[in-house]
């Protein structure tokens, strides 16, 4: 079978070339996965994308040589005896020429159409979003394996229903891409706040609000910087809804979304302090504006910030990537089966040691090991005799759990980026409930405990106290600071870390 003159170029030839070799790895690719079961992100992504474009390129370069010789020829530039393309269906080479040419031009669009869907397919996948740039995205996918939400892909979320928000996350992955190559992204990655999508477009399409919850008990486990690693337990009657289904949303934590009233805020970028709230009764249309004057936001600021409609992501703000603390973490271990907690001052060893700044992940593990190791050796030897064995198992649970909540190097801790449920570690609730927005008829945005949760046992684990679920306890801090606790927010002190 013979060609057209026009085909003999060397542009076509290299059009040729790539796609004759294109074709080749792909189907070598295609044949790996599917048949003997490779699995790994770079191979996809050279089977779905890399291989695909080099495809389309050799295809393309082929009738653009094509073209240039025939200008060449009707310009009247000889082309080494080459002659002008004609479609005579009576000629032998036009009927192969046709025949050829539509044939690889099924094959082609066949496979431009599969290529092009599952590179779309891959392109949504967790492995994509996780691995690919897996230096920055590393923690980020390391917590969200370690999620509620590790079942659902990346994109249900980031990127959610519609071929706008696509399009738009593909453009924003290309800058990204496009910084990562030049080793000119930050450090830490700044959460992109602003183009998040509404949570009725993503968080609600699983958590509809038509499904309430009533209360539920929440048990926390914490353990004191002493000899014993005293154990320290709370039992929180939470108030994540009314009393009984049948209300709704009336009451409760996730009053805040129930679709009789609408909350708008003002804050300043990182929505991490907020200086002004409407709270809309859209039953009456009454309105009632909230301001912290303590906060001296000048009006100019005040009129200047974005008005927001609160959603169940302005406390939900760390879903599926959470980073804890040192303490929580080490909390955790201490809690789990392998008694831990019974190394005398193991708690307050770790924390020591966590109180160092990394520069490394590698520097970190060694680091974190060798001050456990050290603090026992210098202040407690005979502890150490006694405990090394259970010691050396502690300090690997310990930087297991460091490994999941901490990253050196995109400088990644817990403080970085705080979690606004509760009120701990970060000012969360406090940012509106704090007794300090008021309206200008008096009411005031209560910092009221029990409007969230009542505590129905706390104390040692050998002395509890408890009372009915109905009933309450004050409050009774582990250590004792008499009632500096009522005075100050919580992350005062328990943010210190890693600032």
């Amino acid at each position: 079978m013979k060609l057209p003159n026009t085909y003999y170029n060397y542009i076509s030839y290299l059009g040729s070339i790539i796609a004759l070799i294109a074709w080749i790895t792909l189907i070598f690719f295609v044949v790996q996965i599917y048949f003997f079961g490779v699995n790994n992100v770079y191979f996809d992504l050279f089977t779905f994308v890399v291989t695909p474009g080099f495809l389309v390129l050799g295809h393309l370069l082929i009738p653009i040589g094509m073209y240039r010789t025939r200008r060449k020829l009707k310009r009247g530039i000889e082309v080494s005896g080459d002659k002008i393309l004609m479609l005579n269906l009576r000629d032998s080479k036009t009927r192969n020429a046709i025949l050829i040419f539509s044939v690889v031009s099924i094959f082609f669009i066949i496979s431009t159409v599969i290529g092009s869907f599952k590179a779309f397919q891959y392109t949504e996948s967790v492995e994509f979003c996780g691995k690919l740039c897996h230096k920055v995205m590393n923690p980020e996918y390391v917590a969200y394996q370690n999620s509620p939400h590790a079942k659902v892909k990346c994109a249900e979320c980031h990127v959610g229903e519609g071929a706008d928000f696509y399009v738009k996350s593909k453009m924003s992955g290309l800058r990204q891409v496009f910084k990562y190559s030049l080793n000119s992204y930050v450090r830490p990655i700044v959460t992109p706040i602003e183009n998040l999508r509404p949570a009725r477009e993503t968080c609600e399409k699983c958590h509809w609000p038509q499904k309430f919850y009533t209360n539920a008990l929440r048990h926390e486990k914490y353990f004191l910087s002493d000899s014993a690693n005293t154990h320290w337990d709370i039992i929180l009657n939470m108030k994540i809804g009314a009393n009984h289904q049948s209300l709704g949303l009336t009451e409760g934590i996730h009053w805040h979304i129930n679709k009789d009233f609408q909350i708008e805020y003002k804050s300043n970028a990182k929505r991490d302090s907020i200086f002004w709230v409407k709270v809309i009764d859209k039953k009456s249309g009454k309105e009632t504006v909230f301001t912290d004057a303590g906060q001296g936001v000048k009006p100019e600021k005040l009129n200047e910030a974005e008005m927001r409609t609160m959603d169940c992501m302005d406390c939900h703000n760390r879903p599926s990537h959470e980073f804890h603390s040192p303490s929580r973490y080490v909390n955790d271990v201490l809690a789990s089966p392998n008694k831990y907690a019974a190394i005398p001052w193991i708690k307050s060893a770790a924390m020591e040691a966590l109180k160092e700044p990394f520069a490394t992940t590698e520097s970190a593990m060694s680091g974190i090991k060798n001050k456990i190791i050290k603090f026992y050796k210098d202040q407690y030897p005979n502890l150490y005799k006694i405990y090394s064995a259970n010691i050396t198992n502690a300090i690997t649970a310990i930087t297991d759990a460091f490994s999941m909540n901490a990253f050196p190097e995109m400088k990644v801790t817990y403080s970085v980026y705080p979690r606004h449920i509760g009120h701990l570690e970060s000012e969360g609730c406090f940012r509106c409930h704090n007794d300090r927005f008021k309206s200008p008829s008096g009411k005031v945005i209560s910092k009221d405990c029990n409007l969230c949760h009542t505590i129905v046992a706390q104390g040692k684990v050998d002395s509890m106290n408890y009372v009915g679920v109905n009933g309450t306890l004050n409050f009774k801090h582990p250590i004792d600071i008499r009632d500096a606790w009522k005075v100050s927010n919580c992350s005062e002190c328990h943010s210190d870390l890693y600032k």
